[in-house]
């Protein structure tokens, strides 16, 4: 379980978890241009589900980035 918990996959699947924060992203600017106000609230959560997924993965991925250049670096 410590193996799973370490981090692991933000090491070796970068390029694509990057790729999905960003697409995720994406999908909530564009369904926030694109859909009428008129559609009711879900629509506004979901805009602020898509955009809080591509914001956390990305700000992980950036973490465990400096995170490791810090540790090279002392």
């Amino acid at each position: 379980m410590a193996r799973a918990c370490s981090g692991g996959a933000l090491v070796t699947h970068q390029v694509p978890l990057t790729v999905v924060g960003l697409a995720c992203l994406a999908l909530g600017i564009v369904v926030a241009v694109f859909v009428p106000d008129s559609d009711g609230p879900a629509w506004a959560m979901a805009v602020a589900g898509c955009l809080a997924a591509g914001v956390l993965l990305l700000g992980r991925i950036a973490f465990g980035v400096f995170r490791d250049r810090r540790r090279a670096a002392l």
